[in-house]
């Protein structure tokens, strides 16, 4: 029990002086986060090219159904999984290059494309990420009418309703400069703790009385102002190279 409570108090011993590390090292730690958050920032803004993402949505359930049978809405859950297949096939894909005249691969273009269906609805969203905010919007559109074309000619059934066509964006989806700016500065910030704590664990060296009681169990008798020695013997020296 005495030896548990020992190392208690060790280890408690241990992050005070860590703590009291980081408060001697405030103005570096500070000085790191702002570099770091301001190279992060211009690499965001600089370096990396901004992606605008647009929104289309469909409507899974046809005109052939009825949203007050119980039936046809378990039918539209079912459903939701074949249409979010369909809508990134190579037929569909392929039919969205040909209509645009895009440059993409079908394998490129299904990378841009991402389908979803929110929980409880009967909805489909589909969305497409491009660096220019009109490609995005055309592509979302194209991509919508695509595959309600595919489930019409694939299930036999009318053409799905378009909910929602999709618009230019305003502004980018990503990247996100005040996320990244502040990532930077926290990142910079961890990893000059780590190095203080790294060193700080290594260094074993004994600097005072308080770490010859602490790591060699003695107790100091005297203690020898070793700068105040070294000071006066400079001026001493200075003063004998006076005269």
């Amino acid at each position: 029990m005495e030896e548990q409570h020992m190392m208690n108090d060790e280890i408690e011993i241990d992050l005070r002086e860590i703590f009291g590390l980081f408060l001697r090292r405030i103005k570096l730690l500070i000085l790191c986060g702002l570099i770091g958050a301001l190279a992060a920032g211009g690499v965001t803004k600089f370096a990396i090219t901004p992606q605008y993402t647009a929104t289309s949505m469909i409507f899974i359930l046809t005109k052939t159904t009825s949203v007050t049978s119980l039936a046809d809405i378990q039918l539209g859950s079912e459903l939701t999984s074949d249409f979010l297949l369909l809508a990134t096939s190579r037929p569909t894909l392929e039919k969205v290059i040909d209509e645009l005249g895009l440059e993409e691969t079908t394998a490129e273009l299904k990378n841009m494309v991402a389908v979803s269906n929110p929980s409880d609805t009967r909805i489909l969203q589909i969305s497409v990420t491009d660096p220019d905010p009109e490609t995005a919007a055309k592509i979302a559109n194209a991509m919508a009418d695509a595959t309600a074309e595919s489930v019409a000619e694939v299930m036999s059934t009318d053409r799905p309703s378009i909910v929602e066509r999709a618009v230019k964006p305003g502004a980018p989806s990503s990247p996100n400069l005040f996320k990244n700016i502040l990532l930077g500065g926290m990142g910079a910030v961890f990893l000059v703790m780590a190095i203080l704590v790294l060193r700080f664990l290594m260094d074993d060296t004994i600097k005072n009385e308080d770490d010859v009681e602490k790591y060699l169990g003695l107790h100091t008798l005297a203690a020898l102002p070793t700068e105040r020695k070294k000071n006066r013997s400079q001026r001493k020296d200075k003063r004998e190279q006076k005269e």
